[in-house]
């Protein structure tokens, strides 16, 4: 095979996966089985590079096919080339699924922290510790306070927090790190 063959089987690939994602546009479920066939191990592969275990890349490549399904109406062939498209797709929703992966964990990591806090079986030590956790609660903004107790004591939800401050989500998630680091600084002080 000589160079422009290549080229040209190239093309003709390029061709046939931006059919593919027409035809997918069009809800054919024919045509995302042929696109996943054609493009899935390359896919794969590019997701493997950033999430290393395989179980979740395995559920990620599944979710970018679910979001290649919902979204084949948005590609423009104009704008580029199908197969750096779908990689973009793959990338962006590998490297979202990293980001949530370490803020469940980090998340989880604060949650028993404060829950190993307030779990105690000594009354005195129960009663130092409260001090001690009264004290740097003062230090922390009021509304990052609030928000801690009604999170960690009350069982409020990030959502019903949001709602309740009238601020989005992500907000409510910063006050409640913030303070959660600021309480863990306070309390380890010696």
């Amino acid at each position: 095979m000589n160079r422009g063959d290549g080229a040209l089987g190239s093309a003709q690939r390029e061709e046939d996966l931006a059919r593919l994602i027409e035809t997918v546009a069009g809800g054919e479920r024919a045509a995302l089985r042929a696109l996943y066939e054609a493009t899935a191990p390359k896919l794969f592969g590019i997701i493997l590079r950033i999430l290393p275990d395989r179980n979740a890349a395995e559920d990620t490549l599944q979710e970018v096919f679910v979001r290649i399904w919902q979204r084949a109406g948005s590609y423009d062939p104009r704008a580029g080339a199908p197969l750096p498209w779908l990689i973009a797709v793959a990338r962006h929703r590998a490297i979202d699924r990293l980001r949530q992966d370490r803020a469940s964990r980090l998340t989880q990591t604060e949650d028993g922290w404060l829950e190993r806090l307030a779990d105690t079986k000594d009354g005195e030590a129960d009663l130092a510790r409260r001090d001690a956790l009264d004290h740097c609660l003062d230090r922390i903004d009021p509304p990052q306070r609030h928000c801690l107790v009604l999170a960690y004591c009350e069982g409020w939800s990030r959502e019903d927090l949001a709602a309740r401050y009238d601020r989005p989500v992500n907000t409510i998630k910063t006050w409640l790190r913030r303070g959660l680091l600021s309480l863990r600084t306070c309390l380890e002080a010696p």
